[in-house]
């Protein structure tokens, strides 16, 4: 049974330390990381990693989600702080970078997956429902074509991140989100 009381501060705190902790020792490429080096890098004894994420499982899909809602927050929020289409192109490149972690998750995830866990159970709605917002303001505004679906967007998108594997690739995976802005765009 777990708690549906707030976290204090400072488990709060600790919470998103070990999470982020865990973002960058899952993405260097070590399968293996212990959970005691994650820890380490958080600043926190093992025994607090262990009542925030009673397994190894437990953090994988915590920081995998944990990615997914800053990405998909993310879109509630340059809607209404940024001009509809600069908005869209943040979120882009927001997703880009978002897929690069996520690609460097990949044994953590794939190791999860094949214990009986889902982490991508909620992933493709809550994607479709970040652009169909960043959509609906531009279309609102007048800067994005009425006729395009956000389930296509994702698609393209996932594409262009195939693009930006490596560092020396980003620079192509920017001008590939360039055209797709350009195809989105309306034009009177």
């Amino acid at each position: 049974m777990t708690s549906t009381r707030p976290l204090r501060a400072d488990a709060k705190r600790n919470r998103e330390r070990l999470l982020e902790a865990a973002v960058s020792a899952f993405t260097q490429g070590d399968p293996d990381v212990t959970m005691e080096a994650i820890a380490k890098e958080a600043g926190v004894g093992i025994g607090t990693l262990y009542r925030h994420f009673p397994t190894r499982d437990a953090l994988v899909e915590a920081t995998y989600r944990n990615q997914l809602s800053r990405l998909c927050d993310a879109a509630d929020d340059l809607a209404r702080t940024e001009e509809p289409a600069a908005a869209l192109r943040a979120w882009l490149d927001r997703f880009v970078d978002y897929m690069t972690t996520k690609r460097g998750m990949a044994e953590a995830l794939r190791a999860l997956i094949a214990s009986g866990g889902n982490p991508f159970a909620e992933s493709r709605a809550r994607l479709v429902g970040a652009i169909t917002t960043l959509l609906d303001a531009g279309i609102a505004a007048g800067a994005i074509r009425s006729d395009v679906a956000p389930g296509d967007v994702l698609t393209s998108l996932s594409g262009i991140s195939l693009a930006a594997g490596e560092p020396a690739q980003r620079e192509q995976a920017g001008r590939l989100l360039d055209l797709l802005m350009d195809g989105l765009r309306y034009r009177a």
